[in-house]
């Protein structure tokens, strides 16, 4: 049995962090159904940008944060769109939305308001800056609000570099298992109580809870961002290998390592040296840069395999810096149904999966194309209007049928 079998979750969703929250409560075996207006989430067409192709039968710039869903359109503005969307709320477990508040008020959705019409529902929103302070309305995304104001884009950096290029997203998927696991307990407190909660999460307030190392060590000095040559363990870094490509090395106790990596690499003539043995003297006298240049230097006669293998024999933690080509080919990936393929017109595509494995559920279903309005009928009889009613709402645009995806301008 999948563990959330049972529970109904309505999405009023847009783009990445909360639909894919949704996505993984209908992994979990959630019945899922996700509300859109008539022009659509715009997730839809954000294929564009990324150079994939954005068609109803192949989409997966949508599909990977709206698999295990169904869809109906309604206009939440009229009167018989938001009754519909009630009776819809009505029978559900738990709403996600990531629209702000201040818009879910005028629409007689927002928490006060369900909260009064269904006390045990769960209301669960992503916000981009949280719930008070000057920003609180402010409309933002992953990039801005995460890796921006969070501090990523700042503290990744390699000092004196551009900020880094991330995949669009980088922070919505991780806040998207944050919040479905508060969903998660916030199910488990209903069975004791009988009520609801309310749940929120932050893009902002995520960004700096995955900083929390940095954040709680500037306030000692340890200041960030650092040049690649400056850190404070140089056995934690990364270094370019004979071939061109970038090996990550990650060794914490320095002290313990040294004279084991300064043997691998050949350099036996640093062995007892006093001057670079312990870590605290390294640091004490600004020594890191010359230990990361004798690193640099001598990692460079070597291809990243050959390290990889040597390293990894002495039980030394590296990796290689993988890119998305590379981890399509990793069998460590494929071993732990890392990727799932989907087959799509043009062929079987890589989705990376969620990472939580319920050992009880196996390697969930993943159900994917729903096009705009797709379960509008069938969602609508299963609340109980007739053939005539379901007629008449959609005829008056307060609810649209299926449709096929509108592309930019149309």
């Amino acid at each position: 049995m999948k563990p959330l079998q049972g529970v109904k979750v309505v999405d009023l969703t847009t783009y990445l962090a909360a639909p894919t929250t949704v996505r993984v409560l209908g992994e979990w075996g959630a019945d899922c159904v996700k509300i859109e207006s008539a022009k659509g989430d715009p997730a839809r067409t954000q294929g564009a940008v990324f150079n994939m192709p954005f068609l109803d039968d192949e989409n997966l710039a949508f599909d990977v944060a709206n698999m295990n869903k169904r869809f109906v359109t309604l206009n939440l503005k009229s009167e018989k769109g938001l009754e519909i969307a009630y009776k819809l709320l009505e029978q559900a477990d738990v709403f996600v939305t990531n629209t702000r508040t201040k818009s879910l008020v005028k629409l007689g959705l927002d928490y006060d308001t369900l909260k009064e019409k269904f006390p045990i529902l769960i209301f669960a929103q992503v916000l981009g800056y949280g719930e008070n302070g000057p920003e609180k309305d402010t409309a933002g995304f992953d990039v801005t609000c995460y890796m921006a104001r969070g501090g990523v884009f700042g503290t990744t950096v390699n000092r004196g570099d551009a900020p880094m290029i991330p995949t669009n997203g980088f922070g919505d998927f991780q806040v998207s298992l944050a919040l479905a696991s508060g969903i998660c307990a916030a199910l488990y407190a209903r069975e004791k109580s009988g009520m609801g909660d309310k749940i929120t999460i932050s893009l902002h307030h995520a960004a700096v809870y995955a900083l929390s190392t940095g954040i709680i060590s500037a306030q000692y000095g340890n200041q960030y961002p650092k040049n690649r040559k400056e850190v404070p363990n140089p056995f934690n870094n990364v270094f370019r290998t004979k071939d061109g490509k970038w090996l990550v090395l990650c060794c914490p106790e320095y002290d313990r390592d040294y004279e084991k990596i300064m043997t691998l690499l050949g350099r036996k003539d640093l062995i007892g040296n006093e001057k670079y043995i312990h870590c605290a003297q390294v640091n004490n006298n600004n020594l890191n840069s010359e230990v990361t240049d004798i690193l640099d230097d001598t990692m460079a006669k070597f291809t990243r395999d050959e390290l990889m293998a040597m390293f990894k024999e002495h039980d030394l933690a590296c990796e290689a810096a993988y890119e998305p080509v590379d981890i399509y080919k990793d069998e460590q990936a494929h071993a732990n149904n890392v990727l799932a393929k989907i087959p799509y017109p043009s062929g079987e595509r890589f989705m990376p999966t969620n990472p939580v494995n319920f050992g009880s559920m196996g390697h969930p279903e993943y159900v994917i194309g729903g096009s705009q309005g797709a379960h509008t009928v069938e969602i609508m009889k299963e609340l109980g209007y007739s053939d005539s009613q379901i007629e008449e709402a959609i005829a008056s645009g307060a609810a649209t049928g299926k449709t096929g995806l509108r592309k930019p301008g149309q």
